[in-house]
């Protein structure tokens, strides 16, 4: 009888603890990504700044590229920039527009990504996807995994703790997913990767159920681990499914209808999370998310993020435009205005103030 495997597209490398930034290119040379030093470093201006200050005596064969903003633009010219020198990586040090950017960079110039996250705001550092904004707005783009991803907790406390929670946000998120791509199964006989959709749940479960907070050690572990594994269980679908349902259709929908004022991402997945787990019955899971969000300083209600009951019922209404072909509790129901405000209404009730 045969054996049948599959290989797997994840980094070589995911170190995650404190002081994990200082042994930087001691990583990378015991693990043959970069023994030589020579590195293409990709920072902002903020953050990665002072971060360059500190590592930089320690990599003195890297090269440092300051990175503008998030637009393809720039991840053109960081690749441009990249291919003039000769370099055995390229590093993204930074929130996920630097990182993206270098994802994007380093697939273009044909160099391995190592991903150096300075902040837990959404599960894209270790996914096979850039997200940058272009003249239509923003597009995704396909890009190979991280090679390595280093996540210093140190740094991850000096960062605003709005990320974190954002973070907690997107992968909670996660739950009401890959129960919208069961529902998708059930309905149209939409195939399920078991394996990725078993990563990308457990991973929403245990950031979902561990008792700790934002600035314990443990819990940001376990929130980082989740991250990254969400990021592969997406290579591993080769989509966004195990991670995007209705949650980031509502998420998307703020974004569209109201660009100016959205929140963060995981706060706005956070909160569709909740209502769409509310939509398809699942009440008491509904109200445990909602209490676990609310622990974490993360919004459940749109007024909480400054949107009007009306507001938030015309981005439900609108979210299934903003990913045709995807089959959500939102699809499946296809409500109307009046059918939102009056579930909307018991939701409220449901979760408490």
């Amino acid at each position: 009888m045969p054996v049948l495997t599959r290989l797997i597209p994840s980094p070589v490398v995911v170190d995650i603890r404190p002081g994990a930034l200082d042994d930087l290119g001691c990583v990378l040379a015991d693990e043959r990504i970069s023994q030589s030093g020579r590195l293409a470093i990709a920072v902002s201006g903020g953050s990665g700044a002072r971060l360059r200050e500190r590592i930089a005596p320690s990599l003195p064969g890297a090269s440092w590229y300051e990175v503008g903003g998030g637009t393809i633009d720039d991840a053109v010219r960081l690749a441009s920039d990249i291919k003039a020198g000769h370099y055995d990586a390229v590093v993204g040090l930074g929130g996920g527009k630097i990182i993206d950017c270098a994802k994007f960079a380093a697939a273009r110039v044909g160099l391995p990504l190592v991903a150096v996250a300075t902040n837990l705001a959404h599960d894209g550092l270790c996914s096979p996807v850039a997200t940058l904004d272009n003249d239509a707005g923003r597009g995704s783009y396909g890009v190979p995994n991280p090679i390595a991803v280093i996540i210093d907790l140190d740094v991850i406390r000096e960062a605003p703790v709005r990320f974190v929670r954002s973070g907690i946000g997107d992968a909670v998120s996660n739950i009401s997913a890959v129960a919208d791509w069961e529902l998708a199964n059930r309905v149209n006989g939409e195939k399920i990767d078991g394996l990725a959709a078993a990563m990308a749940r457990q991973a929403g479960e245990a950031v979902l159920r561990h008792p700790g907070g934002v600035g314990d050690d443990g819990f940001l572990q376990v929130l980082a681990e989740a991250l990254v594994l969400t990021g592969i269980a997406m290579s591993v679908s080769g989509d966004s499914r195990p991670s995007s349902g209705a949650c980031h259709e509502i998420n998307h929908a703020f974004d569209l209808l109201y660009p100016k004022r959205a929140a963060a991402h995981g706060e706005q997945c956070g909160l569709g999370a909740a209502f769409a787990m509310y939509l398809r019955g699942a009440h008491e899971e509904s109200a445990y998310m909602a209490e676990v969000l609310r622990r974490h300083g993360l919004p459940v209600l749109p007024d909480e993020i400054g949107f009007t009951v009306d507001e938030f019922v015309r981005a439900v209404e609108f979210a299934p435009e903003t990913r045709p072909g995807r089959y959500t509790i939102l699809e499946h129901l296809d409500l109307k205005t009046n059918q939102i405000k009056d579930i909307y209404a018991d939701y409220v009730k449901a979760i408490g103030s």
